[in-house]
């Protein structure tokens, strides 16, 4: 059974497609994904269809199967069955108007992947999702600092941290740094897995490597479907 990966925050621009894309590949590649065989899916269900511009740029050197799926609700509500990928990561929609569309495939996680940018107009949007649908489906969820600029310096990841730690927030080890490399990635067609061999490109890749780790760790716990399947039901 497949293990359903959602990326989800209802604030636009936070890099939600970035991430899923590229996580995607990462785990594709670590798992020795093929054409033949892909063992790794990734779902769009944004109108705008930002990562299906980006796979179709990408073609045939994409390391994992695609599927755009925001007008195809009854696929989003059967994730779980697609039985020949072991991973699917779904990208969602950047809008409240969309709010049916992440509670579909939220039903679908075994984890919710909440990107935060390092920045105070974040943090209310993040809440927001996490409090009215995130938290209430059920799924396990961890919020991920994602685009922080260490040219800036550290403050605003401080205050980042800061405030994820007073709200009692699960947060990924990782922190995803900003490169011009991801923010291009989509127009030159392609993945992390793909960037030239150089010193910047593989710092930019070491980010994505290491929240793969902690995404297919789980922190040693098993996918949330899987524990309800085997938790003792009532006489």
């Amino acid at each position: 059974m497949a293990r359903v990966h959602v990326i989800a925050n209802q604030k636009g621009g936070v890099g939600k497609t970035t991430v899923t894309v590229n996580l995607a590949a990462v785990v594709a590649d670590t798992l020795g994904s093929n054409v033949d065989k892909p063992s790794v899916l990734g779902v769009s269900t944004d109108p705008q269809a930002s990562m299906l511009e980006w796979a179709e740029r990408v073609g045939d050197a994409l390391p994992f199967d695609f599927a755009q799926c925001h007008d195809d609700p009854g696929s989003l509500s059967k994730l779980r069955q697609f039985e020949q990928y072991d991973h699917i990561f779904v990208d969602t929609p950047g809008s409240l108007e969309d709010e049916a569309i992440l509670q579909t495939v939220l039903a679908q996680a075994d984890d919710v992947i909440v990107p935060l940018e390092p920045e105070p107009m974040s943090f209310s949007p993040a809440a927001r999702s996490i409090q009215r649908v995130i938290a209430p489906s059920g799924a396990r969820w961890r919020v991920l600092l994602n685009n922080w600029d260490p040219r800036d310096g550290e403050a605003d990841l401080a205050q980042t941290q800061g405030f994820v730690q007073a709200k009692g927030w699960p947060v990924f080890n990782t922190v995803i740094r900003h490169y011009k490399l991801h923010a291009r990635a989509s127009a030159e067609g392609v993945t992390v897995v793909q960037y030239a061999k150089n010193r910047v490109a593989l710092e930019a890749r070491q980010d994505f490597f290491r929240l793969a780790l902690e995404v297919l760790g789980s922190d040693g716990q098993a996918p949330r479907h899987a524990r309800e399947a085997d938790a003792p039901r009532e006489a």
